[in-house]
């Protein structure tokens, strides 16, 4: 009997002894909690995209509890997020536009002209290393190879008839098809743009037309055309300035290839 109250006596000291040191070393070595880190994260989508430029959704929650990123950085989650995140910031989350994936092709099948069979890994980036680009004769345009669809968790991009198409309800405007394709066909624009132009080509007229029937001619029409100065000629290709475009559609009616689309 005596024995037994020994040994539960030795238990319940050691038990003391090692509670004592782990409450100690606990103390020693916790971890600071930001509240506002906490807070913000569980606002977050919890997607880990990336478009925000952050690792995951952890990483914003902390440069934006830090005050190293805006509150209105996840694109995923847009406005109605960068609302909640302000307010426990004590912020303005400011004017949160939409931006969505567009790419700058329209060369499909019907209007692209092919000039090899390629046999090679179906993957955009593969191809683009080998001499050629792929089987299009416009080396510019998309290889209609999915690489960007693959990127894309949201299910937002499809290859329809030999070119990448985005479904804007369904993009969030992370960004990781940006960063997939190879030629920079596909840039991020604001989901409120009504008219894009649909070529990268920097070839000059001719080539163009021999390569592509959907091809911008460089021919500067639409810049003499634009009154609002939101068209600029990026080398042989006209670019549109979003947020200067007051959605007239001049551009769009004197583009002789009809390369300036309405979306």
């Amino acid at each position: 009997m005596t024995a037994i109250i020994l040994a539960a006596a030795a238990v319940g000291v050691v038990g003391l002894i090692v509670g004592f040191l782990l409450v100690t070393a606990g103390e020693k070595f916790k971890v600071e909690v930001d509240e506002k880190e906490v807070s913000v994260r569980a606002e977050l989508p919890g997607n880990n995209c990336g478009g925000c430029g952050y690792p995951g959704c952890d990483g914003l929650a902390a440069a934006i509890a830090k005050g190293e990123a805006p509150v209105n950085a996840c694109p995923v989650g847009g406005a109605p997020v960068a609302a909640k995140i302000s307010a426990i910031m004590g912020v303005d989350a400011g004017d949160v536009v939409k931006k969505v994936a567009f790419v700058k092709c329209a060369g499909d099948c019907d209007h692209a002209q092919e000039k090899a069979n390629y046999y090679g890994i179906r993957d955009c980036r593969a191809a683009a290393v080998i001499p050629g680009r792929g089987t299009k004769k416009c080396i510019n345009g998309c290889m209609g190879f999915g690489t960007c669809m693959k990127q894309c968790q949201f299910d937002a991009i499809r290859v329809v008839n030999g070119v990448a198409v985005v479904d804007r309800t369904k993009c969030v405007g992370c960004g990781k098809c940006v960063q997939a394709c190879p030629n920079g066909l596909i840039a991020l624009i604001p989901d409120t743009a009504e008219y894009v132009v649909q070529c990268s080509s920097q070839e000059k007229g001719k080539a163009v037309k021999e390569a592509c029937s959907a091809g911008c001619l460089g021919c500067t029409a639409c810049v003499k055309q634009c009154e609002c100065e939101a068209i600029s000629m990026n080398g042989n290709v006209a670019v549109i300035d979003q947020e200067k475009c007051k959605k007239c559609g001049k551009c769009a009616e004197k583009c002789p290839a009809k390369v300036i689309r309405k979306r």
